[in-house]
């Protein structure tokens, strides 16, 4: 299963994005929700540092399934955007194959 957690500040900024795990629908490479997930996420990450002026820090492990995106500084209105268009997709994921291969969580920092 695929955790990804998002985390907020007191102020509903966000302050970072955890990913943890491989979604385990199918074997690897023929892993839809794995690679939607990844799709989703690694393009958030490009996008922001492509089309903003935002600073970031990515952390990644691919054999683990790991990917850390921290924010530096308050987010620009062009990440939140591209934060809340990733969480859009993944949260019809959750929907459509369950909980079972992806949770999703919001936690305060």
């Amino acid at each position: 299963m695929t955790t990804i957690t998002i985390q907020k500040t007191r102020t509903s900024e966000y302050s970072a994005i955890h990913v943890d795990g491989h979604a385990g629908f199918a074997n690897y490479g023929k892993d839809i929700v794995c690679a939607a997930i990844s799709v989703l996420v690694i393009n958030m990450i490009n996008s922001i540092e492509t089309l903003t002026t935002e600073v970031i820090n990515v952390m990644t492990n691919e054999k683990t399934g790991t990917i850390i995106c921290e924010f530096n500084e308050h987010p620009s209105k062009e990440a939140v955007l591209l934060v809340d268009s990733m969480l859009l997709g993944l949260k019809e994921i959750e929907h459509q194959y369950g909980k079972k291969y992806l949770k999703l969580k919001i936690e305060e920092v």
